[in-house]
This record gives structure tokens, sequence and C-alpha cells, in this order.
């Protein structure tokens, strides 16, 4: 399906109610949102620290809603215009507390939304629980799910798995608040807005889920790291902020930011790189024909062949094919990936095949 293109700029501020605005962008047009909506903390009298000096808590007017079933109102008023905005393979994340967060979630599924992950931002810094009635408050949580459970939705999994030291990213960050800084202040050194998130967080959400170029939706930008980040990573942007002094603070701070360099932004899934069949290797002398492979701990042995077939040698019906096929059989597993499975033997150590194709990868890459 084609996707649809708003003529707006590649980074665009616009003032006013979210819902209008989001209706007037094209249908279709947009690749991600993040969503950091009112929390609707419902706080009902100040919080004192045990000195008795006041904490600047998050008692603004846009925070507070007459009853939960407003804030529900709400709260499909502007999902419904961020799903019309939305392609048929976006994905939206929202973000919140436990004040809102299962609300948020339940309205995502009831309009069609297919949840893919909800992660926890667990803080390194949180705030006290001053009181002692309750456990200390340690984090917030992001819902991510793409338009409908059909939707191809994009998710760079290398790049996670890279940020995580080769290691697969899980569902559990552990990242600061927004503090020292970055933290944005007005001129009498007041915080310039009580919920800033950290660029931290907003790098690891595009990354995963956005494409250099793609466009990015943020209805309540705020002083705008959603944008910061995306013009760092190459993205575009669409920030909507009904409070002009948040605006200007945002607009402020993303003039000032320099983009990122191209090769240092490009990514590119494994699935996404050209393909390199498994002979191209005996082709090009990596792994010449009768070399034995094994897997990680050697219990099964593979002869490589001439015309990229290899044929394992620990069973009675030689199990000839593909090294997915035979890798799969003799695990008795319906399927395998033989690139990581295999392992070829070099100056005594053993490493997977799929370092050789990443070898021809980059030969081909900077030819």
């Amino acid at each position: 399906m084609t996707r649809q293109k708003n003529t707006l700029s590649t980074e665009t501020i616009l003032t006013g109610n979210c819902v209008e605005l989001m209706n007037s962008l094209k249908k279709k047009s947009v690749d991600c949102i993040f969503a950091d909506p009112p929390y609707n903390l419902q706080l009902n009298n100040e919080l004192h620290r045990p000195n008795n000096s006041k904490v600047d808590a998050v008692d603004n007017d846009w925070d507070q809603f007459e009853s939960l079933k407003s804030y529900d109102d709400f709260t499909r008023e502007w999902l419904d215009a961020a799903r019309n905005a939305l392609n048929p393979d976006g994905s939206i994340w929202v973000i919140g507390s436990y004040h809102n967060i299962f609300r948020l979630g339940y309205i995502l599924q009831d309009m069609g939304f297919w949840i893919l992950n909800d992660v926890i931002w667990r803080k390194s810094n949180p705030m006290p629980n001053f009181r002692g009635r309750r456990f200390t408050n340690a984090h917030e949580t992001l819902i991510w799910a793409s338009k409908t459970q059909k939707s191809k939705y994009f998710f760079n999994y290398d790049a996670m798995k890279s940020l995580n030291e080769d290691l697969q990213m899980r569902s559990d960050w552990y990242l600061p608040l927004c503090t020292g800084h970055e933290r944005l202040k007005d001129v009498d050194g007041k915080k310039a807005h009580p919920t800033q998130k950290p660029e931290s967080l907003l790098h690891r959400v595009l990354m995963a889920s956005t494409r250099k170029g793609d466009t990015v939706l943020d209805p309540f930008f705020g002083t705008g790291t959603t944008g910061a980040v995306a013009k760092k990573l190459g993205r575009s942007f669409i920030g909507i902020e009904r409070d002009e002094t948040y605006a200007a603070f945002a607009k402020e701070r993303i003039a000032a930011i320099d983009p990122l360099k191209d090769n240092l932004i490009e990514t590119l899934t494994k699935r996404e790189q050209p393909r390199i069949p498994f002979g191209s290797l005996i082709e090009q002398g990596l792994i010449k024909p009768g070399s034995v492979l094994t897997d990680s701990k050697k219990r099964h042995k593979v002869t490589v062949h001439a015309d990229g077939s290899v044929i394992a040698q620990n069973r009675i019906d030689k199990t000839r094919g593909s090294i997915h096929k035979v890798g799969a059989a003799v695990q008795n597993a319906p399927s395998c990936n033989g690139w990581t499975f295999w392992h070829y033997q070099k100056d005594g150590k053993h490493f997977p095949i799929d370092n050789l194709r990443e070898q021809i990868r980059s030969s081909q890459a900077n030819a």
C-alpha cells in the first residue's frame, strides 16, 4: 500500500489543539507516533518533603480532568485522530504511570490497535516516596502497538541488540530521569516543563521502530524531546503543542541541534541486507568443498559439497540439503537458522558461518 506524505517541512512544530491539528494532517501519512499524554495524576494536596519543603509535583491545568470518564473520552478522541494519521504499517508508543496506563491500554485494544510490547522504564534516580506509605514509584510503562494485528510494523532488532552489547534487548529499560544540563530551565531557573523525558528514552524508541527519513508524530510535544532526537537521527517530525511557552522552548532547543551524519545513523536489519546464498561462500573460496562444519558445542557435523549442500556425518540416513534443512534435521527441530547454527574453524577457534556472509556483504558495500 502506498504511503501518503505530508507536504509539511521535515521539522514541523504546530501550536494548538492536538485533535484538530492531527485531523488536518493527511491520512496515513505518519510512520510512528510517540505520545506522552497527560497522566491525570489526581493530586488533591500539596506534597512536602520531611523537611517541609514543597515537592515540585505536576499540578498543571493540562493534567486536570473532571472525572475518569472525561479522561477516557479525551483519550479516545486523540487516539482516533492519531490512528487516522498513522499509516497502515505504522506503530504507536504511549507512555504513562499507574494512574493512566491501564486505561490507555484498554482503550488502545478497544480501538483495534495491536499491542506488541509493554516496556518498563525503570528509573535509575526516581523521586523518593516522602510519606513512607507506599512503595517508591520507580518506573513508568510504555505500550508499543501496531495499527492493526496485520500491520507489517518495523522493528530494528539488530540495532537494539547492538545497543545491548550483542544481547537481545529486554522489555525493561534502566535509564535515568531527565536531569542536569539536559533539563531545560526558564529565566528563573525553574523547570521549563515538569515532565520532560530524557533523550536516552526517545533514542531507544526511535532507533527501535523507525528508519532514517521516517516521519514521527508527537501530539504532546512539550519542550520537544521527540523532535530533538528525531533531528539527530535523521527522522522527520511533526510536534503538536498547545502551550506556546513550551513550543517556544522546543523551537529554540531543536534549532541548535546538528543532525548526525548519514553514515552514523544508517542501519539495515539483516532482513533488509542483500541476500547472500551459502553457495557464494564456496564460490568465493571462503569455504572449500569437503570442509567440515559443526554446531557451537561440536555435537553435530556436516560436510560441505560443491553445490552448496551439506551432508550430516553422524546420521544413518546421511541427511543432505541446505544448511537450514540439515540444521533442523539434526536437532529434530521444525526450523533452524543455519547461518548461526553452523560454525567453521580458524586458528583453532570456531566461528559462525554468518561471519563469512558479513565479509561478503562488507566487500560489496565497499566496492
